[in-house]
């Protein structure tokens, strides 16, 4: 798995937060008093040992104490300024639509910022809130899970191997799943650094950035007893001796109780075109795709997923009355961070609204993700190959979980 790269950021002076705190000498900026409670409230989620896994990205330093921070304080006022820190894509014109975004307000970044301006002191222990509470190092983000699942059998990714895609089937059998249940929250374990991302329907997936799937209350997807389930293993590692890694990842499952049914079933459709040809050089190539809800629906949150020549993604509602407008922006798609946007509350839009997905690529020597700008690209499932995928899920919102059916259309402009 791929570890955090924001320290490699290009270099900020410091002074161009024009947001500095109008501080003066008598009332200097502290990490207990000033800082820590920024760091608490946004940061130490991922920074603090044994932090969060978002989908592989794993903070790879603690921020939970002065001693912790301070070699990294110059590291952080340039991330925050930058807003490469918190990781969230969505563009500016989305700010409170959706549940937990990532974001320090302009004060927060000035007060961050004028701390390390003025030297970066820890000031009085006594100012320092209490500890925030975490889960056990070993412990589960979604609580003590109803079911774990694991691969059916450990697989070894071999030395000579860069990137490759593996399908691992097995059958949720009686004993493992002895009676169908609705899923509330499902989180994905990588058994190993070298998982790029998983699949593994129904219970969904994770992608670099990824949190832990919580299913809104009234809402979910069915699993059965007897589904064949198939793990969809994406690996990517340095090549070479001794590169090689076992892995054997699971995921965890919590489950509404036995008897329930969610007033909603939620359908997701990966819309997006297969023809991909993005011609070597090219820094502004383009695809679409098309989506039509056939009733009055509720859409409840959308990924974009590219790799590395990914620039951009826009999301566009067009109305059956000629409306249209943005469901969602992502200006500067970030590989490494792949984001699901989930409403705070569901988007309803009525029958025959169209959803219109564009995704932008940039082949050329100026992307510096880019690994070869010398070739063509097409579509295909590894890292230096490219795709789109514009997850959507919703739900019809007139239907409960005994009339649900999914219907849907989808046309790509492959069509």
């Amino acid at each position: 798995m791929k570890i955090a790269t924001w320290l490699a950021l290009p270099s900020l002076a410091l002074s161009v937060m024009a947001l500095s705190v109008t501080a003066n000498a008598a009332e200097k900026v502290t990490f207990t008093k000033d800082v820590l409670p920024i760091l608490q409230e946004n940061c130490i989620v991922c920074h603090r040992a044994g932090g969060s896994n978002m989908g592989g990205m794993v903070a790879p330093m603690a921020f939970t104490t002065y001693k912790e921070i301070r070699p990294w304080s110059k590291a952080v006022a340039k991330a925050v300024a930058s807003k490469a820190m918190p990781p969230w894509d969505a563009a500016s014109e989305h700010s409170g639509q959706f549940i937990g975004e990532r974001g320090l307000t302009d004060a927060e970044i000035a007060t961050i910022v004028a701390w390390v301006e003025q030297g970066a002191t820890r000031g009085n222990p006594k100012d320092a809130p209490a500890p925030v509470e975490f889960p056990t190092v070993d412990g589960w983000a979604i609580g003590e899970p109803d079911l774990i699942v694991s691969m059916p059998d450990a697989y070894f990714v071999p030395d000579e191997v860069r990137d490759e895609t593996k399908y691992f089937p097995m059958e949720l059998t009686a004993d493992i799943l002895p009676t169908d249940r609705w899923i509330k929250s499902v989180e994905f374990r990588p058994g190993s650094e070298v998982v790029h991302h998983i699949i593994a329907r129904p219970f969904g997936g994770i992608a670099p950035g990824n949190v832990p799937k919580e299913y809104r209350d009234g809402y979910s997807a069915k699993v059965k007893t007897g589904t064949k389930l198939v793990w969809n293993m994406h690996y990517h590692k340095e090549e070479g001796p001794g590169t090689g890694m076992w892995d054997q990842s699971s995921l965890g499952v919590r489950f509404y109780p036995e008897g329930y049914t969610p007033a909603h079933v939620l359908t997701t459709v990966p819309l997006g075109p297969r023809m991909i040809k993005i011609p070597a050089g090219d820094p502004n190539y383009s695809r679409e795709a098309w989506h039509t809800f056939e009733k009055d629906t509720l859409i409840t949150h959308m990924m974009p997923h590219m790799h590395l020549r990914g620039t951009r993604v826009l999301y566009e509602l067009h109305y059956p009355d000629g409306k249209e407008e943005t469901l969602l922006s992502v200006p500067e798609y970030d590989f490494n961070w792949q984001t699901a946007y989930r409403f705070k509350e569901p988007k309803e839009v009525p029958a025959g609204t169209k959803v219109h997905l564009t995704g932008w690529w940039d082949n050329s020597a100026d992307n510096e993700s880019n690994p070869n700008p010398d070739i063509e690209i097409t579509w295909g499932e590894a890292t230096d190959e490219e795709m789109l995928f514009g997850w959507i899920s919703f739900t019809n919102k007139e239907e409960d979980a005994t009339g649900h059916q999914g219907v849907s259309r989808q046309r790509s402009s492959d069509d």
